[in-house]
């Protein structure tokens, strides 16, 4: 079985249509998303939309915790001023779709249970970076397959206990690479390939200055910082 990871879509719909359109030319047997659907970026509720209409198996990010009321006094400046422009513009539909999300989930496969956070298994907002990921991630998580999201920078660590990957950023890459990434966690092999894909990073940084969101958010995407 393959499934696509995607994780920090963060309200960016052209990064997600061109992330989509490169899954359905893979043909994964699923979706997973490892939370951050909202924030940053001006499209939260078509981005949502999307995907409750594509019924991928999604978490809660700490941005979408925000956005339905939940404590920010810890978010940076930008982000909170996000995570404040995405709680007025959310529709009630996105509300409630974001309300009837899980903050962790896990799934039995046919070849191993997959267990995906948005943080980690020891905590939901624990960024858990490549030079700070161990196995004891893996043994927490007590899962073959762990899954995590929030740093915006993708990662595979084939440990004894099990595969620990993040796919990176849809929305908001970190890694010094603009273009949108998500990963392809073949069970069967236990590989995972990240895959880059272009998008009209313009577009989306005009649309941000549009919608009055903080103007640092369209620059740092020219970057993927």
């Amino acid at each position: 079985m393959r499934l696509a990871v995607l994780a920090d879509v963060h309200s960016n719909l052209p990064a997600l249509e061109a992330v989509l359109a490169d899954v359905d030319r893979v043909r994964p047997d699923g979706i997973w998303v490892a939370g951050d659907l909202t924030g940053y970026n001006p499209w939260p509720n078509e981005v949502l939309e999307i995907l409750r209409n594509r019924k991928v198996r999604a978490i809660r990010g700490n941005h979408d915790r925000g956005a339905i009321g939940g404590d920010t006094s810890w978010f940076n400046e930008l982000a909170a001023a996000a995570v404040r422009w995405t709680r007025i513009h959310l529709t009630p539909a996105s509300v409630g779709y974001l309300k009837d999300l899980e903050d962790r989930t896990r799934g039995t496969m046919p070849e191993g249970l997959v267990a995906m956070y948005h943080g980690s298994p020891r905590n939901d907002d624990e960024y858990v970076f490549p030079w700070t990921a161990d196995e004891s991630v893996v043994r927490v998580a007590g899962a073959p397959f762990v899954i995590l999201g929030h740093t915006h920078l993708p990662m595979a660590f084939p440990f004894r206990s099990g595969l620990l990957v993040n796919p990176g950023s849809v929305g908001q890459p970190r890694d010094g690479d603009p273009k949108a990434a998500w990963g392809l966690l073949d069970l069967g092999a236990r590989t995972f390939e990240v895959r880059r894909v272009p998008y009209d990073v313009e577009a989306v940084a005009a649309q941000i200055r549009k919608a009055d969101l903080p103007h640092e958010l369209a620059d740092r995407l020219y970057a993927g910082v």
